[in-house]
């Protein structure tokens, strides 16, 4: 699954988003993964929309996607058996409202909410559903945050 086609079609639905909110989404060469293309497109769809939902106001939005190839002693956090050795990781890294890292763990759970449904729409679903995703793909998934100072979601999937 080409990851750059399933980012694309994620960018191409949230146009309106991006023009409105002047975003600028940038993201390295990004590989050929194992997958699902549909299931991808789902996380990477969660992950891009909580970034515009959860933006600080009157701020541009800035969001990154990175890609590395963890090899040797970073990549045994993973149990897989497909090149152990070797993980993609790829982050989504935004400048929103960030949340307190304790909740770094709980933001995972289904119907899981940080901010009360008058604050911000959304069922407390999508993050659980990421979750999911990657772990289906023999990932994981944990996030990174400061208040104020965005998020940053890391996946590490084996590479096949």
């Amino acid at each position: 699954m080409d990851l750059r086609s399933v980012v694309d079609g994620v960018l191409s639905d949230l146009e309106i988003a991006i023009e409105e909110a002047d975003a600028e989404i940038t993201f390295a060469e990004l590989p050929v993964l194992w997958g699902d293309p549909v299931q991808f497109r789902q996380l990477f769809q969660n992950l891009l929309g909580n970034a515009f939902k959860f933006r600080v106001p009157d701020r541009k939005p800035v969001i990154q996607i990175g890609v590395t190839l963890e090899v040797g002693d970073e990549a045994m956090a993973i149990e897989s058996d497909f090149a152990p050795n070797e993980l993609w990781c790829v982050t989504v890294e935004d400048n929103g409202i960030g949340f307190d890292q304790v909740y770094a763990d709980r933001i995972f759970g289904i119907f899981q909410r940080l901010h009360g449904r008058s604050e911000y729409e959304g069922t407390g679903v999508g993050l659980a559903v990421c979750k999911k995703i990657v772990e289906q793909h023999d990932g994981t998934i944990e996030a990174e945050s400061d208040v104020g100072a965005g998020a940053r979601f890391v996946m590490r999937f084996p590479k096949r």
